[in-house]
This record gives structure tokens, C-alpha cells and sequence, in this order.
């Protein structure tokens, strides 16, 4: 019997309207062999528990209204997607959206295909229906089928193992910067690099992703060659993609990419959001929802947007930050669009 997993919450302010559309799922689904977990919609998504989920699973469902929760669970199947996670192998993901109500969504992920940071047809990937009986219909048709080709290769065959070289002790803090690992465009890799030299010059430590390419990988070498202390985790299957930086100091590698975001951030004291994909996305959404949570991982962590306005005055990431204001946690986030406006907007915050 095949597995889906349901994803979206009961309230007990939702209309009675939006339990019976539920109710009618879970019934189409049961009648045609499916095994349900989160029927009830109550279980709390981790970061040490949504790999297993995601293990235990063969397709994904998601409900309209997607709560924070939501947005971060269908993030990371598509970054699994788009990183050939194995554990995501022929695995259907659909939406039902017949009321609207995941189209700020995707908004933002059409603009990150607009801004060169992912690459994919989306629509390939999460497929979206307007009711119950198409969701249904369109998880027996996919479930099995091969997905479509992410466009990725191997390029590296590096060695992950583990090591260690703490800080100096002249190391003001930690600042993690998430990023993209695959824009090729000279003035976004330019201003990585600017921005890993500045960390070193202000005796900030740099942790990343460890990607050795875009962005990510700039930063690291800006850090690194200009006498900075760098740190990152990465795993197998992007690590084969990507590659790892020359210069990282130390080095967490992990299973998945839940406990690499864990010890990430577990090893930082501020996070910056650079341009980036739907990785980037995803990790910012796993500190929001820590934050929520009161996770002392989080505690006095802040969290900048790197909001940064191109040639064509568009800023990277309007579109995201309506999607936080939608979700009612914008003010979690400092967004600033130049970036000499990073650090001070940083240090501000750690008062």
C-alpha cells in the first residue's frame, strides 16, 4: 500500500467548508489504497525528523492555505528534487489550490526563474489541481513515474570527511550567508567575494553551505584568501554536484540536508540572506519557524535579507518578502539593499 503524506493544519477557527474538503480527500485517498500520514494535520515537522518523513513516504499532498510549516515542507521536496536526492526518487508531489491561496508561492518562484537562480520548470515538479478529485487522480497517475530531469551532473568526486579548526580567538562572531550556489552572473559573484573579503576584515567568521560554485562559492574565497576564518557543512549527493571550496577551515559534514542546516546554524550567531535559489528560500523558512518555535538554537540570532536591486532596479527579493508579510513574519527579518547595510543592520540587532 502506497504512502502519502498530507500536509496542512486544522484550526480551530477554519470554516467548516475547508474540513470538508479535507474530509473528502482523506476518503478519496483511503478508497483508492493509500496509506495517510498526518491525516489529522498535527504533526510537528523538524529539522531531525522531516528526512525520515520524507524516507517513509512515496508522494506528497498539500492543502490549500499553506501555513509557514507548509511552505518549508514543499521547499525542501523541490530542493530534493533539484539536487537528485535519492531518498525523493520517483516521488509525485501535488498542491491543491483551488482557492488561490499558493500563488504569493509561486510568484516567488517564477521570479527566482526570472532572476537566473533556478532553473527548472517548476510546474514540472510540484504539480498544482484545483480540487480533491483531481489530487487524487493526478498522485495515482505520477505515483512511480519517473520525475523530470533537473538538469544536474556530477562534477565532483570529493572526499566529506570531518574536520576541525576552531576560530581564533580574536573572532568577533559567527555570520552564516546563505546563497546561490548556481548564478553565473559577474556582478552577483563579484559582490560574494567583496563580502566574504569584508568578513575577514572584520575578524567575523564565515559559515556557508560549503558549495564551491555561484555565490557560495565566491564567499568562501573572498573569506578564505583574505586571511578569514571559514566553516561549513555540506552532504554526498550536492556535494557530487557542486563540489567543495578550497579554504574552508572546518568542515561539518552531514546525512541530509536538515542536519546540515542544523549545524549551521547551531555554528552561527547572524544569518544573511545573499540572492539565491530555492535553497536559500528553504533556509531562511527553517529559521522563521525555529524562531516561532522559541528554539534557543535561534535565540538573539538575527536574520538580514541581502535585498539587493539589479541593473534593472528590480530588489532580488520583494516577492519573498511579501510572502513572509502574508505569513505574518516580516518582522523577523531585516531587509536591507545595499550591502555595506548588512553588518551594521547586524550589529544593530545583536545590540
Amino acid at each position: 500500500m502506497p504512502t502519502v503524506r498530507l500536509s496542512g493544519s486544522i484550526r480551530d477557527t477554519e470554516p467548516q467548508s475547508k474540513r470538508d474538503i479535507r474530509a473528502y480527500l482523506l476518503y478519496l485517498l483511503f478508497k483508492n489504497g493509500w496509506d495517510i500520514q498526518n491525516s489529522n494535520g498535527d504533526q510537528q515537522i523538524t529539522l531531525s525528523n522531516i528526512e525520515e518523513k520524507i524516507i517513509e513516504s512515496d508522494a506528497f499532498a498539500f492543502m490549500p492555505e499553506p501555513q509557514l510549516e507548509d511552505l518549508f515542507k514543499v521547499t525542501s521536496i523541490f530542493v530534493g528534487y533539484q539536487t537528485l536526492d535519492p531518498n525523493l526518487e520517483n516521488k509525485p508531489t501535488v498542491i491543491m489550490n483551488g482557492d488561490g491561496s499558493w500563488e504569493r508561492y509561486f510568484e516567488l518562484l517564477a521570479h527566482l526563474q526570472k532572476m537566473g537562480t533556478i532553473s527548472q520548470d517548476v510546474d514540472q515538479f510540484l504539480k498544482l489541481v484545483d480540487s480533491a478529485g483531481e489530487l487524487n487522480k493526478e498522485l495515482a497517475a505520477k505515483l512511480g513515474d519517473d520525475l523530470p530531469d533537473a538538469g544536474r551532473k556530477v562534477v565532483a568526486k570529493e572526499k566529506s570527511n570531518s574536520y576541525e579548526s576552531p576560530p581564533p580567538k580574536d573572532l568577533h562572531y559567527n555570520l552564516c550567508v546563505f546563497c546561490s550556489a548556481t548564478i553565473k552572473d559577474e556582478g552577483y559573484l563579484n559582490d560574494g567575494y567583496a563580502f566574504g573579503k569584508s568578513l575577514a576584515k572584520a575578524k567575523i567568521g564565515c559559515v556557508s553551505g560549503a558549495g564551491k560554485s555561484g555565490v557560495m562559492g565566491q564567499v568562501v574565497a573572498g573569506a578564505s584568501q583574505n586571511g578569514g576564518w571559514t566553516g561549513g557543512s555540506n552532504v554526498p549527493h550536492i556535494i557530487a554536484l557542486e563540489g567543495l571550496p578550497d579554504g574552508l577551515n572546518s568542515f561539518w559534514p552531514r546525512p541530509d540536508i536538515y542536519t546540515r542546516m542544523e549545524i549551521m546554524i547551531k555554528n552561527s550567531d547572524a544569518f544573511v540572506a545573499f540572492p539565491g535559489g530555492s535553497g536559500t528560500v528553504q533556509e531562511v523558512l527553517a529559521l522563521l519557524i525555529l524562531h516561532q518555535q522559541g528554539d534557543p538554537i535561534m535565540k538573539d540570532k538575527p536574520i538580514v535579507l541581502f535585498n539587493r536591486i539589479d541593473d534593472n532596479g528590480v530588489r532580488f527579493w520583494d516577492p519573498f518578502v511579501k510572502l513572509l508579510e502574508e505569513q505574518g513574519v516580516a518582522d523577523l527579518v531585516t531587509s536591507v539593499d545595499q550591502m555595506p547595510e548588512i553588518l551594521p543592520a547586524i550589529d544593530a540587532a545583536r545590540g
